[in-house]
């Protein structure tokens, strides 16, 4: 009788042991991977007055994986009216990007209760150059000085290498000859 027990409460423990190890490993393969987003602490040495870290959304952060890039500027980035954007690219960022794959929108921020998402498209020209480091968007009518947020999308595939990659916005405002006024830097990480 003893022994039908202990074995019973055996093949107990046994059976509670390899399910709890089958739902463990099943569960490390269906837990939902975490979004890739910019971290909420920066830390730089010896840090330029001048700098100014704007927003962005970016879908995916790993290598060669398709992503989304929404480059924020917010109502509060700028200070006067825009009549063209230029974006300066890091030389070392091997992605291949297209004219084609980019827009510009008004764009709704999204955070903890909803997604981010473009409101309206503003017709616009956008320009890549030959070595992919400069990118001109030209809105057909210029961004209005007020609250609204607006967006350059970007999707593409990631680059290849991984890094940290920083993405220099810079605007001409409207009434002005070829003088670019530095409005701030996307820091995007690529692991």
């Amino acid at each position: 009788m003893f022994k039908k027990q202990a074995s019973a409460s055996i093949n107990k423990a046994i059976f509670i042991g390899c399910s709890a190890v089958l739902i463990g490993t099943g569960a490390l393969n269906f837990a939902p991977k975490s979004f890739a987003s910019p971290g909420f602490l920066e830390f730089q040495w010896n840090r330029d007055p001048d700098y100014k870290q704007l927003s962005f959304y970016q879908s995916a952060s790993e290598r060669l994986e398709r992503a989304s890039y929404y480059l924020f500027l917010r109502g509060k980035d700028r200070k006067e009216n825009i009549a063209k954007l230029v974006l300066k690219v890091p030389d070392y960022f091997d992605a291949k990007i297209k004219s084609q794959k980019l827009s510009f929108c008004k764009v709704k921020i999204g955070g903890y209760t909803g997604r981010t998402r473009c409101l309206k498209t503003i017709p616009s020209l956008i320009k890549v150059n030959d070595k992919q480091t400069v990118i001109e968007v030209v809105p057909e009518k210029p961004i209005p000085l007020n609250k609204d947020n607006y967006a350059v999308v970007m999707k593409i595939f990631n680059p290849r290498k991984r890094g940290m990659f920083q993405f220099q916005a810079f605007s001409q405002n409207v009434g002005e000859m070829d003088i670019s006024t530095y409005l701030g830097t996307w820091n995007i990480d690529v692991q």
